[in-house]
């Protein structure tokens, strides 16, 4: 087996100087995602849920789904299909599905897939330092 690169530090980078361009503010996601990541993949996937609907916080919820589309592309170039349904956070019906396919995933591949995202936002967050003050 080969070495084979997922190019996360430059998926890092391209979602922290998007988020930038869109909302300086919204980088210090970054830091609330790396925290996030222990509590698991529903409540990662959770949350741009909670800020979608709220005008001050679009930005922000925006952040945390392009961060989770890009864990569930890099994921899927491994061989790991990860749920993710569009949702919207005012379709209870939809959000429990999708909380209950991310439940039923294999532990194997829930496990990769953690680490994979911790490793993901830990570049989102030296990236976010880089660019924070400029």
């Amino acid at each position: 087996m080969a070495w084979k690169t997922y190019d996360l530090d430059r998926i890092a980078q391209k979602l922290v100087l998007d988020a930038k361009e869109r909302d300086k503010d919204s980088l210090g996601q970054a830091f609330k995602m790396r925290v996030a990541v222990a509590y698991g993949l529903e409540r990662f996937w959770g949350e741009h849920l909670r800020l979608q609907g709220k005008k001050a916080d679009e930005h922000k919820a925006k952040y945390w789904k392009e961060t989770w589309d890009q864990l569930v592309a890099v994921m899927l170039k491994a061989g790991v299909k990860i749920p993710n349904d569009s949702v919207q956070s005012d379709n209870e019906k939809s959000v429990r599905s999708m909380a209950e396919k991310l439940w039923q995933l294999d532990i194997q591949d829930q496990r990769v897939a953690i680490a994979v995202l911790a490793q993901v936002c830990d570049c989102l967050v030296w990236w976010t330092q880089r660019y924070k003050k400029k």
